[in-house]
């Protein structure tokens, strides 16, 4: 005979269905059975459930407890599920009132004390929560994460105790809200890197539109150090962008930081990196680097060492901004609008184009190390410029020339962002064909220009579209309105790199 039926919910991962657990006590052997696809953390949560109701002092029911997970068709993992199940018992059981769970989504992991253990993947959670009207119910350990979610209700606990007691009013839980962060992150600086003008140029172009960017040169010259310090001098994220960026952090294996609140991400994986790592994936589809650099920057350093099967995952994402990871019983889609930047060296040894005649790679080696990266996904990148060998005395410490700061060049590339969200909503590099057409009209002296460059590096039509956008963003950094001879031509600039047949144009 059933006595209760009680309603308690939990969320697992971005945009997933609200996952209901129902108690039902019904006389037969004691013994507790949960049903609806759980996996092992989640079948061993009736000793938890148990250990923390024993603990806390309430009575553990000796009748057949039944707990459904629904949807059944859902795969239900983790430790999330200890609160609403072991609220839905005591409701079930008549030891705290069950009128007001409606109102209340659990989530949280339950020591065998009774305690409130922080879970992964709190924060989109609590933003279905304040869709749905509801107010979470957290550890105290997630509640800076869950409060990031603007206008949600979060309340948190540190016991079990402390949630029934909520519940029978006898002593209320104090919402909780985010306080903003007052540390500031202290991110590598552009004025640490010597020389390099033609690079640091073309850093500050492809953060202006959000382009990609390839770095070729010699090992040593600083083709990491520029990567490292390209958050340093994009804008900082707004609340929307953040909220996308943390929510998916928070669901993955390292979780989300509250600290990091409205930093862009920049994710630098090596190069032994498999495919599942690089777009995400397993059996629970995980978000991989690329949506992990959501909003922000996807560096991959030594290009041509990635497994080329590896980097081909790339070229979708790159065009679409998502990714969507299909497995035969759940398919999962996260967004993937990263901007990326990559360095490599000439050839095997790295010393092709080195005036000392250092190289000894021979014409059929360097081809076959070219052709690791394959072409169409060559012609995705927007830039590509050399990052040569500098003079020894641009590396004194008592050289007079100093090095433009972070800050100067962050402020030049806010301003021409600015330009772009005003004229069309988005960043240059992620115009589509109308927009295109629309704001990087040329001349007919420039039309004539870039259908000459067309036919001397035999671009594709990718690449025509991905000139203008740059040109774009050189125009906008500028202040300009329309795109000049200067703009077009140091656009064009950025497409020439490795289109010589055995080596660099140096």
């Amino acid at each position: 005979m059933s006595l209760a039926v009680v309603y308690s919910r939990a969320q697992q991962g971005i945009d997933a269905p609200s996952v209901s657990v129902e108690v039902h006590l019904s006389n037969g052997l004691p013994g507790l059975s949960i049903v609806g696809l759980p996996e092992t953390a989640v079948k061993e949560s009736k000793d938890r459930v148990r250990g923390a109701l024993l603990n806390s002092r309430f009575e553990f029911p000796a009748r057949r407890i039944t707990i459904n997970l629904a949807p059944a068709d859902l795969p239900k993992e983790g430790g999330r599920f200890d609160l609403p199940i072991a609220i839905g018992i005591l409701a079930a059981s008549g030891q705290v009132p069950a009128e007001r769970l409606n109102e209340y989504e659990f989530a949280a992991e339950l020591a065998l004390s009774g305690a409130l253990r922080g879970i992964r993947g709190v924060l989109p959670l609590s933003l279905n929560c304040a869709r749905a009207g509801r107010t979470l119910v957290c550890a105290r350990t997630n509640a800076d994460e869950a409060a990031l979610a603007g206008d949600a209700a979060v309340l948190c606990a540190e016991h079990l105790l402390e949630v029934c007691a909520h519940l029978s009013g006898s002593h209320s839980l104090v919402s909780h809200r985010r306080t903003p962060s007052t540390v500031s992150a202290e991110l590598p600086d552009l004025a640490d890197v010597r020389g390099q003008q033609r690079a640091r140029r073309a850093l500050e172009v492809a953060a202006a539109g959000g382009h990609s960017l390839l770095m070729v040169g010699p090992p040593g010259t600083g083709k990491t150090m520029l990567a490292c310090r390209m958050p340093s001098i994009l804008p900082p994220l707004d609340d929307e962008q953040a909220l996308e960026a943390a929510a998916i952090a928070s669901i993955s294996s390292t979780g989300f930081d509250p600290q990091r609140w409205r930093q862009r991400p920049f994710r630098a994986p090596h190069h032994t990196a498999s495919g599942v790592a690089l777009v995400g994936g397993g059996s629970h589809p995980r978000p991989g680097e690329i949506s992990l650099a959501h909003q922000g920057v996807l560096f991959l350093d030594e290009l041509p060492e990635f497994d080329r099967r590896v980097l081909e995952v790339l070229r979708e994402p790159l065009e679409s901004g998502r990714i969507t990871i299909s497995r035969a019983a759940r398919q999962a889609e996260f967004p993937a609008r990263f901007q990326l930047l990559a360095a490599m060296n000439p050839c095997p040894c790295g010393h092709l184009g080195d005036e000392r005649g250092q190289c000894r790679c021979t014409p059929d080696q360097i081809r076959r190390y070219r052709a690791r990266i394959s072409g169409p996904l060559l012609d995705r990148f927007d830039m590509q410029v050399e990052v040569a060998r500098i003079a020894r005395a641009a590396l004194r410490s008592d050289d007079k020339t100093v090095s433009e700061p972070s800050s100067a060049v962050s402020a030049r590339v806010t301003a021409a962002r600015q330009r772009q969200q005003l004229r069309c909503g988005r960043t240059n590099a992620a115009m589509d064909q109308h927009a295109v057409d629309r704001h990087c009209r040329i001349g007919r002296e420039l039309q004539d220009l870039l259908d000459q460059a067309m036919e001397q590096l035999s671009l594709s039509a990718r690449g025509y579209f991905r000139i203008l956008r740059v040109a774009r963003s050189i125009a906008d950094l500028d202040g300009e309105n329309n795109i000049g001879h200067k703009h077009l031509t140091e656009a064009l600039s950025y497409r020439r790199l490795l289109r010589a047949p055995t080596g660099l144009e140096v």
